[in-house]
């Protein structure tokens, strides 16, 4: 997903089935001018999202026609689109899912729309920005590491076997903290920081969830993890880091 253009109100899909729930949000958003889409069914978000002018997606996780969370996993599949769950189910266990197959953010029903405002405008500023960590090295073009390169302009992850490995805004931002730090230990607490994750409770869990995410997409079959959970401390990046201008 490219930056929203300067100057034109980045434009969010709202995916639920709740009629009155999608009118709240469309007049909602719309009064802080951001252009608002919103459908009842995965197959009428699939076509908006054919179109390829949306900057993030309100996803709730009960469509009549398709489980919200798996659409999160194809989507996350194809395009590091900025996804936020919406759910109505208070288990810490479906909230984790989401994560973990690929929703940036999530919040459980129900919930005030303020607070989704802000969660928006915080997701795309990550997005549009690529992270506290990226902009504090923004004259880097790339970063190579163990056989794998980072492209910073393109926000594209190539494995030593040449092949392209999709990151959600999360595991960039991610990635970007540790490529910064090589080598040295990140409490949660920094992580949180350099990687503009939310740093209440919730998202603390949320830092082990994109660790673990992030470490199964940089794991090559045969090689140890390039990630080490110094337990009860944090996170070390264990590989050294080429730097490209």
């Amino acid at each position: 997903m490219d930056p929203p253009t300067p100057g034109v109100a980045p434009h969010v899909l709202v995916v639920d089935d709740d009629p009155s729930i999608r009118q709240m949000l469309v007049d909602f958003l719309g009064d802080y001018d951001y252009r608002v889409s919103a459908v009842g069914t995965g197959a009428e978000m699939t076509v908006i999202l054919s179109r390829g002018e949306i900057d993030l997606l309100v996803l709730d996780v009960r469509l009549p026609d398709e489980d919200g969370i798996q659409i999160a996993r194809r989507l996350r599949e194809e395009s590091d689109l900025c996804i936020i769950v919406i759910t109505g189910r208070h288990d810490e266990t479906d909230r984790v899912m989401a994560l973990e197959l690929g929703a940036d953010d999530y919040l459980t029903k129900p919930f005030s729309p303020r607070e989704l405002l802000a969660r928006i405008r915080a997701l795309l500023r990550r997005s549009g920005l690529q992270g506290g960590a990226a902009r504090r090295d923004s004259g880097a073009r790339a970063y190579r590491f163990a056989g794998w390169e980072l492209n910073v302009g393109l926000r594209k992850l190539t494995s030593p076997q040449s092949e392209v490995v999709g990151l959600s805004n999360g595991e960039y931002n991610l990635l970007m903290a540790f490529l910064l730090a090589p080598q040295r230990m990140l409490t949660r607490a920094q992580l949180l920081e350099l990687s503009r994750l939310h740093d209440d409770e919730v998202y603390d869990r949320s830092i082990d969830v994109q660790v673990g995410r992030l470490r199964r997409k940089l794991q090559s079959q045969g090689e140890p993890p390039l990630i080490r959970t110094d337990r009860g401390a944090g996170y070390t990046f264990l590989s050294k880091v080429e730097t490209l201008h």
